[in-house]
Order: structure tokens, then sequence, then C-alpha cells
């Protein structure tokens, strides 16, 4: 019965299943806010193109934060050790790092 009453019922629409592709996320926060963009960068484009934004009260980031460390740790037991190779093209970035034309934080 207990686990009857944890369920979580969502409904996921057909145009929201076939997800969206991100290889950059552009991440900023207010005091009461994160932000978090989702966004593609193509070779030939010549920009990123924003697909996804996505904003969430800090404690919910913060369980974003703790969810992915915990289904990387379950990924990388069962594939093995994801590999960074130094900075990547599409990195995740913060966006106040770019507001300070020295990359000093404020």
């Amino acid at each position: 019965m207990e686990n009857e009453k944890n369920k979580l019922n969502i409904e996921l629409k057909p145009e929201v299943a076939r997800g969206s592709y991100s290889n950059l996320a552009i991440i900023s926060h207010s005091h009461s806010e994160f932000v978090i963009d989702f966004a593609t960068s193509l070779p030939g484009y010549p920009k990123p193109e924003i697909c996804s934004r996505i904003l969430m009260a800090p404690e919910h980031a913060k369980r974003l934060l703790n969810a992915l460390a915990e289904n990387v740790s379950k990924y990388e037991a069962n594939f093995g050790k994801i590999e960074l190779g130094g900075p990547q093209p599409g990195a995740t970035f913060n966006l106040a790092d770019f507001n300070n034309p020295n990359g000093a934080k404020s």
C-alpha cells in the first residue's frame, strides 16, 4: 500500500516524448530561481540555438544536482567512467562568468 501511495502519476505527451538534443547548457541564477537554457551547437551554424528553458527553485535545482550525480554514478558503474578530456566545445558554463570582461566573479 505504501508503495502505491508514493507513486507519481505523470503524463508524457507525444510531442514531449521525442525529446530535444542538447550539447550545451547555459546556467544562471538569482536569489529565488535557477534558469537552465538547453541549446544545440552544431558545426556550420553561426550560433547555438536554445531549444528549451527550464526555471526552477533553488531547492529543486539541488535535487536535480543530486539526482544527476546519483544517475551518473550508476551509469559509470554499468558502463565505465565517463571521460571528459578537458574543455570541450559545448561544455556547460555559467552565464555570469561572461558578464565581467575580466572573467572575475562579482
